[in-house]
């Protein structure tokens, strides 16, 4: 079965307070989910290690901003700091997007892609897709999914033309507005 992650992150406990706001949001740029949860306070900082990069993905006062584009076989998490700067995009592969109760989710297949502001495109959970391919959690047709998916995002980023990545502040900025 795969893994359903909801926007608003409903068990983390890390989080001690926290703002969650969405929209549904339908222009020719976009179509879909866009939510922010705004991380007020945290019980500790999160570091990401990726090699000889170490990113600090969470802390007082950042803030996630996610696409749940409609149609399509990916999330966008992007994660600011405190100072409304970009630390990391963070593409999740998956099967589909929903929303249930007002919160949008994802159903995870496995493979990541992580791009940082300088540009640096890091590859993620390749091991965790083979091992469900191999324990019957997925089937080779969703493990192809998960590979074409890549490999599409891939070009488009490599390309400069992935335009979430771009859509990220003017997004966070909208959601900030609703945010009471």
């Amino acid at each position: 079965m795969l893994k359903r992650k909801y926007a608003n992150r409903p068990n983390w406990k890390r989080i001690i307070d926290q703002e969650y706001v969405y929209t549904f949001i339908n222009n020719e740029q976009f179509h879909g989910y866009v939510t922010l949860l705004k991380l007020n306070k945290v019980s500790s900082p999160l570091v990401a290690q990726y090699k000889e990069e170490t990113v600090c993905i969470v802390d007082n006062g950042f803030s996630w901003l996610q696409h749940f584009p409609s149609n399509e076989h990916y999330s966008v998490t992007t994660m600011f700091n405190a100072e409304g700067e970009i630390v990391q995009w963070y593409m999740d592969i998956c099967l589909e997007n929903g929303i249930e109760n007002e919160v949008p989710w994802m159903d995870d297949l496995f493979l990541d892609i992580i791009v940082l502001p300088k540009g640096k495109v890091i590859l993620k959970d390749i091991d965790e897709l083979e091992t469900a391919l191999f324990v019957g959690v997925i089937d080779k047709t969703l493990y192809n999914l998960a590979y074409q998916e890549r490999d599409k995002l891939l070009g488009l980023i490599n390309q400069g033309k992935f335009l979430l990545m771009d859509m990220s502040l003017k997004h966070r900025d909208v959601l900030l507005t609703l945010i009471k």
